[in-house]
């Protein structure tokens, strides 16, 4: 075992190293059947159920029908897990010290514009200390499945076992330079919070090669581990936003960073980048 492959499993109590692989296999087969079924919806023409925050951000019937879906697959072979969706809210509590973070649909306003930029993504997480090394505001993923149901692309990691796409193992860009770095970042959902967003953009856009905004904050995570990113970093995001994603791109090498040093990255402030442009991206953006 490599050492980046021992320091990143030593944060995980024993007793769940023997089952990373079947959560692994059980993130895979429930991210999978949901992909299909919101991809049969798309083509049979999205609903929108209802708005959230604000009127932008919406909920579909394919977000709620794809969530009970995994709920289901989930709670059939690990009966006595949580279940942390973001269409349900605690949906389900257990005992066995493992919780799901659930979001059906990441990228739904691109699902409703048929933009093929959207995603699911399950992941099989532990409740730590948020000082705990590789935790993202206090959850520590042990294994996760981000599924573009439009591209077929299927990322997955297991913690201490690397990051693939569709089987083949992935590794961050070794780019060296934030001046020469592709940056993604999202926005929230207020007028307020978009005026400064933008003001970020606008004060970082001269300093990097260029800027992403794709939509889906785990397919941006994923495409840090795959190479199209070297850089991303967004606030306010929620805990099933990133939980697959994050261990995607982490192991795959990727840096993860919050606000500043001694403040615990996630929703206040997510930095994952190339190591390189990591600490750099940071001084721009928090």
């Amino acid at each position: 075992m490599s050492t980046q492959n021992e320091q990143s499993l030593a944060a995980v109590p024993v007793q769940f190293l023997p089952q990373l692989s079947e959560l692994l296999s059980t993130a895979v087969e429930a991210a999978e059947a949901a992909a299909a079924l919101i991809h049969q919806m798309r083509r049979e023409g999205v609903h929108v159920a209802a708005a959230k925050s604000s009127i932008v951000d919406v909920v579909t019937d394919a977000d709620r029908a794809a969530e009970k879906l995994i709920i289901e697959k989930l709670t059939a072979r690990r009966p006595h897990d949580s279940v942390l969706g973001e269409e349900e809210g605690d949906s389900v509590t257990g005992t066995s010290g493992v919780t799901w973070l659930v979001d059906p649909i990441d990228g739904t306003v691109n699902y409703l514009y048929n933009i093929p930029a959207y995603a699911v993504s399950v992941a099989a997480a532990i409740s730590v200390d948020p000082s705990t090394p590789g935790s993202v505001d206090g959850w520590l993923t042990l294994v996760g499945c981000v599924f573009n149901p439009s591209t077929g692309e299927r990322y997955t990691a297991q913690r201490g076992g690397g990051s693939f796409l569709n089987g083949e193992r992935l590794s961050v860009n070794p780019v060296e330079r934030l001046e020469s770095s592709l940056v993604g970042t999202g926005f929230g959902y207020t007028s307020e919070k978009r005026r400064a967003q933008g003001q970020v953009v606008a004060s970082l856009l001269p300093e990097v090669r260029d800027i992403r905004r794709i939509g889906s904050a785990a397919l941006d995570l994923c495409s840090i581990a795959s190479g199209s990113l070297d850089g991303y970093y967004e606030s306010g995001l929620k805990v099933w936003d990133f939980g697959a994603g994050i261990l995607v791109a982490s192991e795959a090498g990727a840096t993860v960073l919050g606000r500043s040093a001694d403040s615990v990255p996630g929703t206040d402030l997510l930095v994952v980048a190339a190591p390189s442009i990591a600490s750099p991206l940071r001084a721009l953006v928090a």
